[in-house]
Formats: structure tokens, C-alpha cells, sequence
């Protein structure tokens, strides 16, 4: 039974953006399993609705997930405290806001604010998913999960570089969490996208666990002249969040 769950997480991860529709044959080879089995799992989510057959015996995602993801969000209050914080950073700033989990090792963006101002971020979105390594919101996150955990995730998924100033070694990714942890916000300096920086900071349930990571995306020549202004209203932001999430604690004092 827990074989047959993970190949079902399995076959799902295939879907993406740039291959949306998967044949039987074609998740056979990619999973490394028998033809017969491969169109058993997709005939079963299939039925279930989680995936969608063509007239061609061909597979694409299913509205079941919407569905589903439409409960997910509905049901998590965090999200609607923190849509209210970005929605404050964008009227006083105009730049676009992000709010992001880490879900199997990469970010997966849950809520985004658009800013007012001429620049707009085309890479991210609800739903979204990039690496963890390259962005502020994903090096808040792996800050605070283990170190054995943070290997996993790179041994699973690696570091690619998706600029040139991509951290791509473990050390350097190393030494950044620990310096994100102990501040308590991390930057991405054209890390994900070139010319477009970000300030990011954590979200702390009521028991202090980092559920969320909040931030606020700037041009470059816009984030040099305010980078201070935009650090210190992120921080503000989280923590207000935090607080009405129930949290209390020292860490803010560290981080201002």
C-alpha cells in the first residue's frame, strides 16, 4: 500500500507546466515500471479525478486538484492574516508581495500580490514552484528545517544556478542559512531572476514553527536605494502576522 501511494506522488510529480500531458508508455519509462502497471495508476486516478483522459489515451491533471487545492487554501487561516500584511506593503510600496511554503524540497508560491509599479515579476504565481536554494523566501525556509533535511533536498534536487549568482555549493548554501537563521530575514540578490531582488522573512505559528516565508520583490535599482526601508517593513509585516498567529518570542529582538 505505501509502494503504490508513493508511485501515485510519483506519477503526479511528472505533470508540469512544460509537460502537461504524459502516455502510458511514457510514464512506464520515466518511473521505471512495467507498462501494465503504469496504466493501471493512471486509469485509477483517472477515475478518482485527480487526472483527466484524453479521446487519445493520453493523461493531463485532473479538476479534482483544483478542487482540492480550493479547500487547501480556503482552510488555511495563516494565509488570509498574511494576504492582509501584503496587501498594506503593496499600497505603500507598489512593489509585488509573495508568500511561500516549502512543500518536497522546492518553494510552492501560495499567495502574490502584484505591485502597482511598471515592473512585474512574470516567473512566479500561485501554484508556482522553483528551487528552494535561489530565492529569499526559499533560504528562509531552509533555514529553519535540519541540516540532514536541507541534504536531502539537494541531494534530490541539486543546485542549479539560475543566474550567476546562484549559490551552487553546499558550503556557500550552508553558511547562508546559518547567516538567514541567526539574523532572521534573507535577501536574494538576482539570485532566481536577473535584475530583481528580494527581502524575505519567516511566518511562526503560535507554537514557532516557521510555517510561511513573506516577501517583497524590487528591481534592482529600486531595492539598492530602499533595501534598509524594504528589510525593516518585511520584518514588520511577519512579525504582526506571527503575533496574530499566536506567537511569542525573543527572535524578533535579534532581527531588528
Amino acid at each position: 500500500m505505501l509502494g503504490t501511494v508513493q508511485k501515485v506522488g510519483e506519477v503526479l510529480e511528472l505533470f508540469t507546466r512544460e509537460r502537461p500531458e504524459w502516455g502510458v508508455s511514457e510514464v512506464a519509462k520515466a518511473l521505471g515500471i512495467p507498462k501494465s502497471s503504469a496504466h493501471a495508476l493512471l486509469a485509477t486516478l483517472s477515475q478518482i479525478g485527480l487526472l483527466k483522459r484524453s479521446r487519445e489515451g493520453r493523461y493531463r491533471l485532473g479538476w479534482r486538484i483544483l478542487s482540492l487545492s480550493q479547500v487547501l487554501l480556503a482552510t488555511s487561516s495563516w494565509r488570509e492574516e498574511a494576504r492582509r500584511a501584503m496587501e498594506d506593503l503593496v499600497r505603500r510600496y507598489g512593489e509585488t508581495t509573495h508568500l511561500a511554503v516549502l512543500e518536497c524540497g522546492r518553494v510552492v508560491y501560495v499567495e502574490k500580490l502584484e505591485g502597482t509599479r511598471a515592473v512585474k515579476v512574470a516567473t512566479t504565481g500561485i501554484g508556482v514552484e522553483l528551487p528552494a536554494h535561489c530565492s529569499a523566501v526559499g533560504k528562509v525556509l531552509l533555514a529553519h528545517r535540519p541540516w540532514e533535511e536541507v541534504l536531502r533536498i539537494v541531494e534530490a534536487r541539486g543546485l542549479p544556478a539560475l543566474t550567476p549568482n546562484t549559490i551552487t555549493t553546499l558550503d556557500e548554501l550552508k553558511t547562508e542559512l546559518q547567516a538567514v537563521r541567526e539574523r532572521g530575514y534573507a535577501y536574494d540578490i538576482e539570485e532566481a531572476v536577473p535584475e530583481l531582488c528580494c527581502v524575505a522573512a519567516p511566518i511562526r505559528d503560535h507554537t514557532g514553527e516557521v510555517i510561511a516565508a513573506l516577501s517583497l520583490s524590487v528591481p534592482f535599482y529600486r531595492f539598492q536605494q530602499m533595501k534598509e526601508e524594504y528589510r525593516k517593513a518585511v520584518l514588520e509585516a511577519t512579525r504582526t502576522v506571527s503575533e496574530k498567529l499566536g506567537y511569542v518570542g525573543e527572535a524578533w529582538i535579534r532581527s531588528r
